[in-house]
């Protein structure tokens, strides 16, 4: 199916699946080869996502890994304001994306900075929602349900909740990793195709996530191959967006899934 997001007045086109590179600003993140601290590294990071294809960048400043550290919301801004000054300076036309689940923080990455697209990992509130709404930007939707029966359902719900504030713009995120079991994510996988019938745009963030490390019992680092497998298959399932450490590889995805058809 294809679809359409309003990013401040220009529409980014799904019909061609997109691909979101994850630049994480934060000391913990659970694959370290994502973590980027220096004004001269975010740099580096925001223009190797754009060269190897990337038409978003996502900028998390809270970890959201199993027993990460508690950041405080004055913490996370100062973060985000520091990222999102570099990266605006270098790519000003770049749709950013921010990971977070705080309304204000969400705010301030609009206001100050001109981001495109809030990612909230939380499933949201109503809080969220209304603020979004007001911001007028997409809103990434993750779900942290365990199948797809119960996630439909949830999304259903939080959905017309969205539509309710007048919220225009909304992505669904099945949460791989988030409220699941190891078997439960590749259950989900199974029967992606199903989220389909919400009639709106899918993200899938399955980058070197432990449903591929622990399922082999190795680490991130190591989880590159694994990633590209469930990358495809999201494609092959109706994927939108595919959000990720490694661009250029989830270039190949879809340009490979893009010849078969």
């Amino acid at each position: 199916m294809d679809y359409t997001i309003n990013l401040r007045g220009q529409l980014m086109d799904l019909s061609q699946p997109q691909v979101m590179g994850i630049l994480n600003v934060t000391p913990d993140s659970f694959y370290a080869g994502s973590r980027t601290q220096t004004e001269q590294e975010i740099a580096q990071r925001a223009n190797q996502i754009v060269e190897e294809g990337g038409s978003i960048i996502d900028v998390g400043g809270y970890s959201t890994r199993p027993g990460a550290s508690e950041v405080s919301e004055a913490e996370e801004m100062e973060r985000l304001r520091f990222a999102l000054a570099i990266v605006r300076k270098a790519l000003p036309s770049i749709a950013l994306s921010v990971d977070t689940f705080r309304p204000d923080v969400a705010r301030m990455a609009v206001e100050e900075f001109g981001a495109d697209i809030i990612n909230d990992v939380s499933e949201g509130d109503i809080d969220m929602y209304r603020m979004v709404a007001r911001l007028r930007v997409p809103y990434i939707l993750m779900s942290q349900q365990a199948t797809i029966h119960d996630m439909l359902l949830s999304f259903a719900e939080k959905v017309q909740q969205l539509r309710d504030f007048g919220a225009k713009d909304i992505i669904l995120d099945p949460g791989f990793g988030f409220g699941k079991t190891l078997q439960d994510n590749y259950k989900v996988m199974n029967e992606l195709e199903k989220l389909s019938i919400m009639e709106l745009p899918i993200l899938v963030g399955i980058s070197r996530k432990s449903m591929i490390y622990k399922l082999f019992g190795f680490t991130p680092n190591e989880a590159l191959n694994g990633t590209t497998v469930l990358n495809t298959i999201s494609l092959m399932k109706g994927a939108s967006i595919l959000r990720v450490h490694d661009v250029k590889q989830a270039i190949e995805c879809i340009r490979i899934v893009k010849a078969m058809n």
